[in-house]
């Protein structure tokens, strides 16, 4: 049988008005007592009426989701823990897949009506849709945001203390030959780990073997290995700006047979699924993804139940995952 709210309070062992405050975001519940709802509401599988809610609200009982692209296991993370958490709250989730302001997708979701709410994943346009989403008045979360005066109203990770834990871990592997290959600086992730990377080998006294830019893909890490091979140039660690640009230098290494680690180590970004189904299993920096949807589920539906007019941002670390692609330096 369906479970109902007199189920949950039951279960939570609080009062059916306490709990149909917390389904409707309400500001004036205790934290302890909100958290004994949500533990009963995951328990016993509840799921509100959300058509009714969305009558009573006034409101679509929709929160749009806005992303890059669908082939990266690290969103599909983030956008499940969005869909679940938003999901216990009777709200629906709208995923538009666009890389610009005008798509139509996107733009459909940002029109009068159609969202509670709207979360933005890695926008490249970040101005254009902030701009739009105030002059709407449509509440916004941002996740991994360009621009820092948007910071009070994103989910962000610390990517220079990234770069730096990814750089020191080849550091204390005894490398002094270390590369690093980087993402486009449209993105403020790829300015902040390269940042990190630098200061990490200029507290060692040492200089970058090389510091290469292109697209996080595995392509450009594949033809960057199949440079350096050419060239009979190769560091003895590289840092990547993420698992695929990772991936593909590895591949073009391998096929050379160079050994990954015994002559080259290799960390990652991301910890991508893909990084501990290919061998060597991948070092690599792991982003929180559970967290970040979570916190972003959580400020967006604080902002739409007008909970804090003034919000604050907030920022998670990424956690070296040591793997296989990673040893101590070669002295032969």
């Amino acid at each position: 049988m369906k479970a109902s709210i007199f189920d949950v309070a039951k279960r939570s062992g609080l009062s059916v008005v306490t709990v149909s405050r917390v389904l409707n975001g309400a500001g004036t519940v205790r934290e302890k007592n909100r958290q004994k709802v949500m533990d009963a509401i995951k328990e016993l599988d509840y799921r509100p009426s959300a058509a009714a809610r969305s009558l009573a609200r006034g409101r679509t009982g929709i929160i749009g989701l806005i992303v890059t692209t669908l082939h990266d296991s690290f969103f599909d993370a983030v956008a499940k823990e969005i869909n679940d958490t938003l999901a216990l709250q009777g709200y629906f989730l709208a995923v538009s897949v666009s890389r610009s302001f005008g798509n139509q997708e996107s733009h459909y979701l940002i029109q009068e009506d159609r969202v509670d709410g709207l979360i933005l994943l890695s926008p490249v346009e970040e101005e254009r849709f902030v701009s739009e989403l105030k002059k709407r008045n449509i509440p916004y979360v941002l996740i991994d945001n360009q621009l820092s005066e948007n910071n009070a109203s994103a989910i962000t990770i610390d990517n220079y203390n990234g770069g730096y834990e990814a750089t020191r871990h080849l550091l204390e592997l005894g490398h002094t030959k270390i590369a690093h290959l980087c993402g486009l600086d449209v993105f403020t992730s790829t300015r902040d780990r390269r940042q990190g990377f630098i200061d990490a080998l200029q507290e060692a006294e040492l200089e970058p073997f090389a510091i290469i830019q292109g697209d996080y893909s595995m392509d450009f890490g594949y033809q960057t290995g199949k440079k350096w091979l050419a060239d009979h140039q190769l560091p003895t660690a590289v840092f990547a700006g993420d698992d695929y640009i990772a991936i593909g230098l590895i591949n073009a290494l391998t096929e050379a047979g160079i050994r990954v680690p015994e002559q080259v180590s290799v960390i990652g970004y991301d910890d991508q699924d893909i990084a501990s189904q290919l061998r060597p299993f991948l070092t690599t920096m792991k982003q929180p993804a559970d967290q970040i949807g979570l916190a972003a589920a959580d400020m967006i539906l604080r902002k739409i139940s007008n909970q804090s007019k003034r919000t604050t941002g907030l920022k998670l670390k990424s956690e070296l995952i040591i793997r296989q692609s990673t040893a101590q330096v070669s002295n032969d």
